[in-house]
Formats: structure tokens, sequence, C-alpha cells
């Protein structure tokens, strides 16, 4: 079997690490000729919109997925006409969209907080007064780790808010005062099957994830919804793959966020820590096997690398750590790698956190 992947990035190179065992050939397409992937596996190197390398990964591939939800839609489409692309064109449209994305919560039955759509500084006031404040103001398109976004307190500050995503078309969010960011990955493979990973409790900062924790301490009828709610956005996608929604846990309820039409950073806990990887997992639904068991092994933890690396010896001192680095350079900011802890129970993953995040420095 043969898997072309649009885009080199980190998760295409864990993409790529877990084909090898599988028996998988994968291809990636990436315009940077040291992308992250080409490290570990043959690499074609061109624009995402570039015909004649989207041509070149068709011939290389059986099917063919993407490791980023940027990708054009044209790009995917192009690619579909030649060989099947999972998941397909419609989930890449729905979450380039932030609008076309939480229409597409309220159509499943996944609340989210009220929103409006802006276009101009007119319907920003318009959305402002419909709303209410505080509000945030994201770009419909192209926003991720917290850019192209604006918190917006004070209607007499819309002129700034509006500049400060670019005048660009958006969307206008209430402001949700949530206790937590919980996050549901879950599979749907060809055959329509459903694996759901544990419910993952995240910690972002600066919009940029730090940490995670897995299995999040949640209710069951909590765990229940959330899995609800993923398996609904997967039927009505028609989705196969890896698919990850971020939510908001108001008050015991769960509002949905943003999804990703992906494997994501907040499933990094599974290659150590679930009987199934979510990138062994993506490969099984996307070449028609059967789905594996996505089950914890214990107590996971997840600790973002950002901007520079950590010791090795400090890491892996640290009993039931796991580093991995993604072979980038380190710069402000910029996610280079990340280390998995896993330990029988959530206070033994607590010790080894504790042990972990003094030797990791943040630029």
């Amino acid at each position: 079997m043969r898997v072309g992947i649009v885009g080199g990035g980190q998760l295409g190179r864990m993409l790529a690490l877990a084909a090898h065992p599988l028996g998988i050939a994968v291809t990636t397409l990436d315009p940077a000729e040291t992308s992250p992937a080409a490290q570990v596996a043959p690499a074609i190197v061109g624009g995402y919109g570039d015909l004649g390398s989207l041509e070149r990964l068709a011939r290389a591939s059986d099917v063919a997925t993407y490791e980023f939800e940027n990708v054009p839609v044209e790009a995917a489409s192009f690619l579909a006409d030649r060989v099947p692309v999972r998941p397909g064109p419609e989930a890449l449209a729905a979450a380039q969209d932030r609008l076309a994305e939480k229409t597409l919560f309220e159509a499943v039955g996944l609340p989210v907080p009220p929103f409006a759509a802006v276009h101009d500084l007119e319907s920003l006031r318009a959305a402002i007064d419909d709303v209410g404040l505080p509000a945030v103001l994201k770009t419909r398109r192209l926003g991720y780790d917290g850019k192209g976004q604006a918190v917006l307190r004070d209607a007499l500050r819309a002129d700034d808010a509006w500049r400060a995503v670019g005048e660009q078309p958006s969307i206008l969010e209430r402001f949700v005062p949530f206790r937590r960011e919980l996050s549901v990955v879950a599979a749907r493979g060809v055959d329509g099957a459903v694996a759901a990973y544990p419910l993952v409790e995240n910690e972002h900062r600066d919009g940029i994830l730090r940490v995670s924790r897995a299995p999040a301490d949640v209710d069951e009828a909590t765990r229940a919804a959330a899995e609800g709610h993923a398996r609904a956005v997967l039927e009505r996608l028609g989705y196969v793959g890896v698919l990850a929604i971020e939510l908001f846990d108001v008050d015991g309820g769960l509002l949905g966020n943003e999804m990703a039409p992906r494997v994501h950073n907040s499933g990094h806990w599974t290659t150590e820590g679930a009987v199934t990887s979510q990138f062994e997992q993506h490969l099984r639904a996307v070449c028609g096997l059967p789905l594996g068991d996505a089950s914890p092994r214990g107590s996971s933890g997840m600790v973002n690398l950002i901007g520079a690396a950590p010791s090795r010896e400090d890491v892996l001192a640290v009993p039931g750590a796991h580093l991995h680095l993604y072979g980038k350079q380190p710069r402000p900011g910029r996610k280079i790698g990340h280390v998995t802890v896993v330990a029988q129970d959530h206070a033994r993953r607590e010790n080894a956190l504790e042990r972990l995040l003094p030797s990791i420095r943040e630029v």
C-alpha cells in the first residue's frame, strides 16, 4: 500500500514513522527541501497548488491524505480525481472556514458560543450588538495557534480589532468563560466503524497548546456527549481518517470550538499512551484497514517543546518520559518537538510532569 501525504511537517513525519512497521510506503509533498517528513520518507519538493507536483504524488500513491488543514481544497480535489483522498475535500472546506465550521457544528447538534459573520467594519459593529462583549474576532481562514484573532472588550475599539485581523472576512464569537478546554480525537474507517480516544484536557498559553493530560477527569455523561458529537461530525462529512474537535467545558456542558481534519497535537500522547497511536489509526483508516484499539495504557501527559529543546539527559531521566524531536531548527514560538510521559495512574503522571517541566525552557 502506498500513501501520499500533502504536507511534510512534523505530523507527516510521525505518520511516515508509523507507516514503516505496517509495511506502508509513504511519499510526501512539501515546498521545503528539508521538511521534517523528508528526513524519514521519500519526498516530492513542490508547492501544494503545483499541478505537476500533485500529479507526481498521485502516481506514487494508492490513496492520499494531508497533514494540515490549510491545503488548498482545489489541490485535494485535483488529487481526488486521480486517487482516493481521505478525508475528502469536503472536510477540508469545512475546517478552513470558521463560519462553515460553526454552522456544521450547529447542524449536528454540537452547541457553540454565540457568533456572527463579519465582512466589514459596519457588520462588525452590528455583530457586537448581536453577540455582545467581551468577544473574540477571528479570521474565517488561516488562523491557528492564536493567530488571526483579536479580543474585543470595548465597542469603541472595534476599528482596532478590525485592523488587527487584517480587515479580512471574520466571525465575532462571544468570549466564553470556560472552565477548561477538552479535545476529542476519533477515527472513522472506510466501513463506517468509529473509534474514539479518551477525552484530553489541554492547557494553552498565548494561543499555543502547552500541556495535554489523558484521560481527562470527566464523568461518563461528558465522555459520551463528546464521543457522540465526534461521531455526528464524522458521519455528516462521510469522513475517513482521524479527526480532532476542541471543546469548551462550560459548567459541565460542552461547546464546540474548532476541528482539525487530521491527526492532532492533543493526540500525541497516544504514541506511547494508547494501544494504537493516532498516527497508526489514521493510516489504518485511510488504507481501508480495520481500526485499532483506542484504549489508553495508563495515564499520559504531553508537553510541547516551543522554541528550544531540553537536555536529552534531563528528559530521559524522568520515568516514563519519551522524547520526540522533529528535526526542525529552533526559533522563537516554533514547535520543535514534544515529550510524552506514561504512568500507571494520574498521581504518578503528575509526579513525572513535575520532574519534567522545570527542564523545559520556552522561547
